[in-house]
């Protein structure tokens, strides 16, 4: 068994689409689905290994009041392996040039991965590690 994919709510899916092809290399699918009797869109994003994450957006659904930079019960990120260190300093140091706020590392963590962590254009973690 594995997981398929993740779908996140998001309030402007082209410029969510544009950070993950981007930064992480995903394809995104083309057309968009759209269903105009609910007014939801969605897209999705297909990555080198396969995994996919859904872009969704529906104006009737509520944003998320809590602060972005805070831990909370829930799903708290997604996680890519760049495949290096070399190469999530490198992202980091992209990243944070093109104006992202890095919110963790480039560092080593007491279980001993190499990580670092941003938030997308809505806020949603990003964890990248080796």
């Amino acid at each position: 068994m594995k997981i398929d994919h993740i779908g996140i709510y998001v309030k402007d899916i082209q410029k969510v689409a544009d950070f993950y092809t981007k930064y992480f290399h995903g394809t995104l699918s083309q057309p968009a689905y759209h269903n105009p009797k609910k007014n939801f869109t969605s897209h999705m994003i297909t990555f080198e290994s396969g995994a996919r994450l859904e872009i969704m957006h529906q104006p009737s659904i509520p944003e998320v009041k809590e602060e972005p930079k805070s831990q909370y019960l829930g799903f708290i990120h997604i996680s890519f392996s760049v495949g290096s260190k070399e190469n999530v300093d490198k992202l980091a140091q992209q990243l944070k040039e093109d104006g992202y706020d890095i919110i963790d590392g480039p560092r080593t963590t007491g279980d001993g991965f190499y990580e670092a962590c941003v938030l997308d254009p809505e806020n949603n973690r990003v964890e990248f590690t080796v």
